[in-house]
């Protein structure tokens, strides 16, 4: 992805609001499912870190991009946004 790419996909962003929010429970296999269908529906999503949660927002973006096999765009505060492409249909 190139950094042209990513500035368009931030500035889309900027006027999602979280869909999903990681508490005390952390990541676990059902959060994964959601976000992987969040993701196939909408391309991109943004996701919020509870202060409850053990994880930073960085290390639930990493977590959450590699199990969906998606980018993290960016990681502002306890706020992620994550991007993976519509499969062809």
């Amino acid at each position: 992805m190139t950094g042209a790419q990513r500035a368009e996909f931030r500035k889309a962003a900027n006027t999602l609001k979280p869909i999903f929010q990681i508490g005390k429970e952390d990541i676990g296999e059902n959060l994964i499912k959601s976000v992987d269908e969040a993701l196939t529906k909408r391309e991109l999503i943004k996701l919020a870190v509870l202060e409850t949660s053990s994880l930073t927002a960085k290390e639930a973006a990493a977590a959450l991009a590699e199990r969906t096999n998606a980018e993290m765009i960016q990681c502002i505060g306890r706020k992620f946004v994550l991007y993976r492409q519509k499969p062809e249909e």
